[in-house]
């Protein structure tokens, strides 16, 4: 059949199928114009686990989420599909996720890593595969981006979205991350981790096409990283969880009006990088590393249409840190996060059902 026909024959309003597919939409690469790539990866979670297997609960929860939406009415004839799992990278997490954890019970023992020839190779591996990963997450989406469709990375902890940075880095001459998250990710090489969920950010600010970094939410963090925020000259631009909340309960204050100043801080490309731990935890209760007092998924959903209203473009994204946990229930958040951020990146880059 081709994306016509697809459209033509299947239901809306119908019964969500277990198709294999994401959101049970029809669609195949060849017809989708936003792919997604699953990465099983949390070799680096220093708290919870479990995030690994975010984007498989995903896609078996996401045919739950009746379609229509008010942002894009028509949104799922846009095409979206999702990429299979890949079981190599399901193989090697489990692996190095047993080493590292090995190795940070190691460190909270009080462990010198540099007076332990094991520790320092099982270090050494993890280091050495979660770089293998981002080249293939990067090698992944260059293929995808060739060929003049959109693409988006699908956590596993918020290390795994690097590779996609780079190769947008490589399309676009300049762009902003906004990122919805509860820590900043703003530490160097954390717990000896050179690609560490909570170095995300710090690497990503390596690349230089990358000219802003505005943070929505962050909660929890280091002095180190405010340091880094003032020390950035304006490059980093965060907008605390406490003041978004004292702003709220100002008289003068509330989201509308700091959502505003969020979108003006960024430039016309953004990309969007999403750790569902931005959310308040009775959102995503299984997250690797949950905070109280997070954002609402309205405020999160108002923030990106505002982004969109404004006239700039989602030129990528992630969806990070989702953890199953004992039922669905964070699976059918994230699914719901996911399908809203598919639609808002489809609307800001005016995608038609008719394009392929």
């Amino acid at each position: 059949m081709s994306k016509s026909q697809h459209i033509r024959h299947f239901d809306p309003n119908g019964i969500g199928q277990q198709n294999g597919h994401i959101f049970g939409l029809p669609f195949d690469y060849r017809e989708a114009q936003i792919i997604l790539l699953p990465v099983p990866w949390e070799a680096t979670t220093s708290y919870g686990s479990g995030t690994s297997d975010g984007p498989a609960a995903i896609l078996k929860a996401s045919p739950q989420i009746d379609l229509f939406d008010f942002d894009l009415p028509e949104a799922w004839k846009m095409g979206y599909h999702m990429l299979p799992i890949d079981n190599f990278w399901e193989a090697k997490n489990r692996y190095m996720k047993n080493l590292a954890s090995q190795y940070i019970d190691f460190l909270e023992k009080g462990g010198s890593v540099e007076e332990n020839p094991e520790m320092r190779q099982s270090l050494k591996d993890i280091n050495g595969s979660s770089h293998d990963l981002m080249l293939w997450v990067e090698d992944r989406a260059n293929t995808v981006l060739k060929e003049d469709k959109l693409i988006a990375v699908v956590g596993g902890d918020h290390s795994v979205p690097l590779g996609l940075m780079k190769a947008l880095a490589r399309k676009h001459h300049d762009f902003g991350i906004l990122q919805i998250d509860a820590h900043a990710d703003l530490r160097v090489a954390y717990e000896g981790f050179d690609y560490s969920h909570a170095s995300i950010m710090h690497n990503a600010l390596q690349l230089p096409q990358i000219t802003k970094l505005v943070s929505v939410g962050v909660r929890d963090l280091c002095e180190a990283e405010v340091q880094a925020a003032v020390d950035s000259n304006g490059r980093i631009l965060p907008f605390y969880g406490q003041t978004l909340r004292y702003a709220q309960l100002s008289e003068s204050g509330g989201f509308f009006h700091m959502a505003q100043n969020i979108i003006q801080s960024l430039p016309d490309k953004v990309y969007v990088s999403f750790d569902i731990d931005g959310l308040d935890p009775k959102l995503c209760p299984n997250t690797g590393t949950p905070v109280p007092d997070g954002l609402e998924l309205a405020e999160a959903f108002f923030l990106l249409n505002t982004l969109v209203n404004s006239g700039r473009t989602i030129i990528g994204f992630d969806l990070c840190e989702v953890g199953p946990g004992e039922n669905e229930w964070d699976a059918n958040v994230g699914a719901r996060v996911l399908y809203k951020l598919c639609n808002l990146m489809a609307k800001s880059n005016d995608l038609k059902p008719h394009s392929i």
